[in-house]
Order: C-alpha cells, then sequence, then structure tokens
C-alpha cells in the first residue's frame, strides 16, 4: 500500500514548455492528499528557488538532492554540506580554470558570473537571476552544493579535484556538485524515517539522471515519458510525458488513484 508519494519538479511536476504545473497533475496531487497519501518534492533546487508550485501544498522537501530535508514546516530534518577542503580546492582551482557556477548555502544562493549557457538555462527553468559573489568569498563558508556549468567531457578532469564529491548531471550544459553521500534516495531515506513510512510504502516520479537512485529506492519507481533512456532503464514503470497527463495516467495505471 502506497503512503508517500515522491517528485521531482523540473520536466516532472512542471512542464519545461509551460513551465507550469498541468492541471491534471494538480487533480492528481489532490486525489493522493484525499486518500491520505503524503505529498513530497524531490527536487535538486534550493528551497528558496522553488517558484513554480502555485498555492501547491507538500508534507515536506528533500532539496538540493537530498542535502537538505525539511518537514512541511520547514524545520531542518537533515543536512549535509560538502566538506571544507573541497570547496577550498573547488576555489583554487577557479582561479586558474574559471566557469560559471552557483554556490548554494543553507539559506542563499548565489553565482560567479554568467555566460550564455547559464542564461539559456533560467530561461528553461525560468529561474530568477542570482547575486554576484566572487567563489573566493566562500573559503570558509559552509556549502551545500555548487550548479557548475561545464560540459560532460570536462567533468572527469574537474571532479578530480573535488574528491570528496560527486557530479548528477540531468542537463549537458551544467552538473549539481554535491558531496558523496547525498542523494534523492538519501533525501527518501530520511524523509521515510522521520514520517514512520517504509520505503516499500513510496512511490516515486523524476525524469533526470539526479532522480535514478529514488526510482531504484522507492517501492515503485516511474519515469516519465519525456525522461532520458537511461532514467527509463532504471524505473519499474514509464508514464506519458508531462505534457500528456503522465502523473495522473500513471497512479490511474497502477491503482493508486
Amino acid at each position: 500500500m502506497i503512503k508517500a508519494a515522491f517528485f521531482d519538479i523540473d520536466g516532472t511536476l512542471v512542464s519545461f514548455n509551460t513551465h507550469k504545473v498541468p492541471e491534471s497533475t494538480i487533480t492528481a496531487l489532490n486525489a493522493l492528499r484525499q486518500k491520505g497519501i503524503k505529498t513530497f518534492i524531490a527536487t535538486g533546487r534550493h528551497k528558496t528557488a522553488i517558484n513554480n508550485l502555485g498555492n501547491l501544498i507538500f508534507d515536506g522537501y528533500i532539496t538540493l538532492n537530498g542535502g537538505i530535508c525539511l518537514d512541511e514546516k520547514d524545520k531542518i530534518i537533515y543536512k549535509h554540506s560538502i566538506p571544507q577542503e573541497d570547496i577550498r580546492s573547488f576555489i583554487r582551482y577557479q582561479e586558474t580554470y574559471p566557469f560559471p557556477s552557483m554556490i548554494v548555502t543553507e539559506c542563499d544562493l548565489f553565482i560567479n558570473y554568467c555566460n550564455q549557457d547559464v542564461e539559456d538555462i533560467l530561461k528553461i527553468l525560468n529561474f530568477p537571476h542570482l547575486p554576484q559573489k566572487p567563489v573566493t568569498d566562500f573559503y570558509d563558508t559552509e556549502v551545500m552544493q555548487l550548479v557548475s556549468f561545464f560540459k560532460t567531457e570536462q567533468e572527469n578532469k574537474i571532479m578530480k579535484e573535488l574528491p570528496h564529491c560527486e557530479a548528477t548531471r540531468w542537463h549537458p550544459s551544467f552538473t549539481d556538485i554535491v558531496p558523496k553521500g547525498s542523494s534523492k534516495r538519501v533525501g527518501i531515506d530520511k524523509i521515510a524515517e522521520h514520517f514512520g513510512i517504509g520505503i516499500d510504502e513510496c512511490i516515486a516520479f523524476g525524469d533526470g539522471g539526479n532522480d535514478i537512485s529514488m526510482l531504484q529506492y522507492a517501492g515503485i519507481g516511474v519515469a516519465m515519458g519525456n525522461a532520458d533512456e537511461e532514467v527509463k532503464r532504471n524505473a519499474d514503470y514509464v508514464t506519458d510525458p508531462i505534457d500528456n497527463d503522465g502523473i495522473i495516467n500513471a497512479l490511474k495505471h497502477l491503482d493508486i488513484i
């Protein structure tokens, strides 16, 4: 019996085309709550950057790919930051080989500088422009996550400078850099433990590479029809694309609503 549903945001709850939650998805979320099934967000976004869910209500949030988990009152129940030695290594690397990076702390988001890749992604995600700060300002700051704009072929070289971190990519232009041990799977674990829910009682929906861990871990993992092929291979069920009522169709097909 499903007692909790976890949803990625971009490309899962929110359309890349309309930047809105489809009406059919709103209907599905309301149906889940009416049945007493708790609903949770599982996103790479910072809580302050969740600006596209309207008035929808959730029982908790996995943010920053599991780096910070919050209950329904925004109280932190778990957090995991990047080791300071990796941040300092990142700063030294940036001084020689700079590339745009969002720096995410517990309370704020900044970016060192923008280029066309950044502008394009902000537009796709309908994401607000961020205040700029040099990376050197974060030498002694607790950093939860980096969102770095470099291509896949650069990844191995750059990540060697961050031995206690891993890259979780869901777009060719950028990757989320998180501390090892952070993932949406870990987030589900912490949320489920906090609410007394079994992992086999959870269903998870996602479309990107950073969703794979939770799709594999939840009792039922559902990939959106617009997901990458690797994501689909790691799901228990592949539904229709977000703009073709994917979430409500999956919940009906699985006899959950």
